[in-house]
């Protein structure tokens, strides 16, 4: 339950950061109280004003740094504490590894009891900015306000290209420049901001739902291939061709143009039609398989999943086969398994990889992406997997000798579970975005198999997200 908070108590001085909770804020301590804090990072001092309180914690913003944690940079970026994104910027990236390597360990033995003695040191990712293939703007009429624009006392133009200010589904944070996507991806977004300003194109109302523009989607790939995708919602078809043909003319590089007209009241595309304008209606990414010459190819349509770090996705999927100790003559079921790219990823050094997915159109694309580099020897089912993950099933396609999961961050379904400890495959790797809900799994799991080799590896530098790798082998 809240509690109000007495004017003289909501300043407290001198708080010790010891640690840093999951979602990324800094833990200190006084008397009985844990407090978390906005930006604040392990070995700072700090005073601080609370602006919640439970029974048993708080969470306050700092209004002072007394003394800066050796791990306390400046950050880079002019959008930081404002965005939602890259919350971690003013700590140094070996830091950053540290806390997640730590948050993986807690989760596993505070929640699952696991023996974490055989975790691995955490995987850094190569590159820390400019890393994302995918990035997602809103247009909006309801441009955030920062402290400072409301100082200046000017009038500010309120269309906004950006991301949502966090817990604020109305309001958009304009974004100048974002350290996340290589080029051209800033000078798409604002360039592309200045002509529809310049032509007068209105930006979405998101509680009244009208104006012209509402998204943008970016993609880029290894390759070399760029994807763009307007997102409109209530345009004239001047202004559809007006926007598409400056992209078009402005921006050659862009190998695949596409349109949305989406009148729905939330922003998902799953059920919308993609129009081409120009080039392709897809992309294509590349990725090398260890020891092998070969180099996969992925196609990608407007709304395929792939991971979003290309180059860190190939060290999770060579991990993932490293920990499987591939002999050859495995059948492997690949639970969750997206648009195939891990089952793909192992096909050719196994006797046949089954996977299952919720999603249709990921199957599709599972399928294609075989059909693509030639691999015949994966099977792909679409369905709810404590559905589809029948005895029935088993007995039809064989019981597998490795199971390869990787979960939504809610984990696996408890029927999920309990039909894998009925499988009783030899060996299962378990990739996982969240260790809180792998631990809980993994807890279930515990009654048949025991954890044998533990790597997290780091997706996303700058935030609090940890990827989690681990085997399990059956107990004798």
């Amino acid at each position: 339950m809240k509690k109000k908070i007495p004017q003289d108590k909501k300043l407290l001085e001198n708080i010790e950061v010891i640690d840093i909770a999951e979602e990324g804020k800094g833990v200190g301590k006084t008397d009985d109280l844990v407090i978390f804090i906005e930006k604040a990072i392990p070995g700072d001092v700090v005073d601080v004003e609370l602006i919640r309180k439970k029974k048993n914690f708080a969470e306050a913003k700092i209004t002072k740094v007394k003394q800066a944690s050796k791990h306390r940079l400046d950050a880079f970026c002019a959008h930081f504490g404002v965005c939602g994104g890259c919350k971690w910027q003013h700590m140094d990236y070996r830091a950053q590894l540290v806390y997640k390597q730590k948050s993986v360990d807690n989760a596993l033995s505070r929640i699952g009891k696991i023996d974490t003695s055989s975790m691995e040191e955490i995987l850094p990712s190569a590159h820390t900015v400019y890393y994302r293939n995918k990035l997602e703007y809103t247009f909006s009429n309801k441009r955030w306000l920062t402290t400072e624009d409301i100082a200046s006392g000017k009038e500010h133009e309120m269309s906004a290209l950006g991301f949502h200010v966090p817990l604020r589904f109305d309001k958009i944070l304009g974004i100048e420049h974002c350290y996340l996507q290589k080029d051209p991806s800033n000078a798409i977004r604002n360039e592309l901001k200045q002509l529809t300003i310049e032509k007068g194109i209105s930006y979405y109302d998101l509680r009244n739902h009208e104006g012209a523009l509402r998204n943008l989607m970016i993609r880029t790939s290894t390759t070399g291939d760029l994807m763009v995708v307007v997102v409109f919602a209530y345009p004239t078809q001047e202004q559809i061709v007006q926007v598409m043909e400056f992209l078009k003319e402005r921006f050659p590089e862009i190998s695949s143009l596409q349109y949305i007209i989406n009148q729905k009241k939330n922003d998902t595309i799953f059920d919308q039609e993609i129009i081409t304008y120009a080039g392709k209606d897809h992309i294509f990414e590349e990725m090398s398989l260890p020891n092998r010459s070969v180099r996969l190819r992925f196609k990608i349509g407007a709304k395929s999943f792939y991971q979003t770090n290309s180059e860190q996705a190939y060290e999770l999927y060579r991990i993932t086969k490293e920990f499987a100790n591939l002999k050859g003559h495995e059948l492997v079921y690949d639970l969750y398994t997206g648009a195939g790219t891990i089952a793909n990823f192992v096909a050719l050094d196994v006797k046949q990889v089954i996977g299952i997915e919720y999603v249709p159109s990921a199957i599709e694309d599972a399928k294609l992406n075989s059909s693509i580099n030639g691999i015949e020897n994966t099977l792909f089912f679409a369905g709810d997997m404590k559905d589809v993950l029948t005895p029935e099933f088993t007995a039809t396609h064989g019981k597998p000798d490795l199971i390869i999961t990787d979960p939504p961050r809610a984990g696996m379904h408890p029927d999920v579970i309990a039909r894998l400890l009925e499988l009783e495959a030899p060996r299962i790797v378990y990739v996982s975005c969240n260790a809180a809900t792998q631990a809980r799994d993994l807890a279930l799991l515990n009654e048949k198999y025991l954890v044998k080799r533990i790597k997290p590896v780091d997706m996303f530098p700058h935030t609090q997200h940890v990827e989690n790798v681990v085997l399990l082998e059956k107990k004798k």
